[in-house]
């Protein structure tokens, strides 16, 4: 087994707004070496970081937009978000719990802050996750996966080390409930101060860490503190990590798609052509209707 090594740490960008109701440092693609190319499955990273949003009786969020040609995985660290899609999927997306919308062929969407946690208002921490189609699987019908915290498998590490959190792939023997068009592994790892946990993927898996609370020791030599980002060479297979104090960390890494990528706002699609069509077909209201 050959050690799979650090290429990059990398700082969060100035963050922005999307909508009004989430502030985010964009890390997927915003760096030529986080390319859509270079990190594919995964085509956008956004990061919500701890923020505190004072309390609002109309929420704040992101009206009615289109999607296609790919998934959006939301992750809740802190705060609740209410999610409609014109699929018919929705929900409370609450912490700990995770949203795998897949738009594919196409839907309209939007999120807001949960109706009661914005009155009250409070820390927000949030990932949003763009994870591209197969061109084979771009214009399948779209479908809903709501994972709430509660039945996520988890592992429990030696030692009382804290846990892995399973969302898809598969940790050693335990696999994640959520199901994907191409192989890849989502996990949270949540380490106490001190303590160690292993990963194993194929070298050429797109493979990256994103520190959400803490720090960490990669391989016991590059230190990435909280809210930096951890890309890997696809140079091995095995690394480890080690928490300098009680930690949160995103793992990320998936089989490489290797098809061409026309991307434009909410549309990423195989070829130019496609863009035009998926404009077309949302101007022609075939992407159903859902109320702002």
């Amino acid at each position: 087994m050959t050690t799979k090594t650090v290429e990059a740490v990398i700082s969060p960008r100035e963050p922005h707004f999307v909508g009004d109701g989430f502030r985010v440092h964009n890390f997927i693609p915003s760096l030529p070496n986080l390319s859509m190319k270079r990190m594919s499955p995964f085509i956008l990273l956004d990061y919500n970081s701890k923020y505190n949003f004072g309390p609002r009786e109309t929420p704040r969020g992101v009206g009615v937009h289109p999607h296609r040609g790919f998934e959006t995985v939301t992750i809740a660290y802190k705060g609740k978000v209410a999610h409609h899609d014109s699929s018919g999927g929705g929900g409370i997306i609450a912490e700990g719990d995770v949203q795998w919308m897949t738009a594919a062929s196409g839907v309209l969407h939007k999120e807001f802050h949960e109706k009661e946690w914005s009155k009250k208002g409070g820390d927000f921490q949030m990932v949003q996750l763009w994870v591209n189609l197969p061109a084979k699987d771009k214009m399948s019908a779209p479908k809903y996966q709501a994972l709430e915290h509660a039945k996520i498998p988890k592992v429990e590490l030696e030692n009382n080390g804290g846990l892995i959190e399973v969302i898809a792939g598969k940790y050693q023997a335990t696999k994640g409930e959520a199901t994907t068009f191409t192989p890849l592994h989502l996990f949270n790892a949540k380490l106490k101060k001190n303590a160690t946990a292993t990963f194993e993927f194929p070298s050429n898996y797109n493979t990256a860490l994103l520190v959400i609370e803490g720090a960490i020791t990669v391989n016991n030599k590059e230190v990435a503190p909280t809210n930096h980002f951890v890309l890997m060479k696809n140079d091995g297979e095995a690394f480890s990590i080690n928490a300098t104090e009680d930690t949160i960390v995103l793992v990320l890494s998936g089989e490489p798609i290797n098809e061409p990528i026309a991307s434009h706002g909410p549309f990423v699609m195989n070829t130019p052509n496609e863009l035009v069509q998926a404009f077309e077909d949302y101007n022609n209201g075939k992407f159903g209707v859902l109320a702002d």
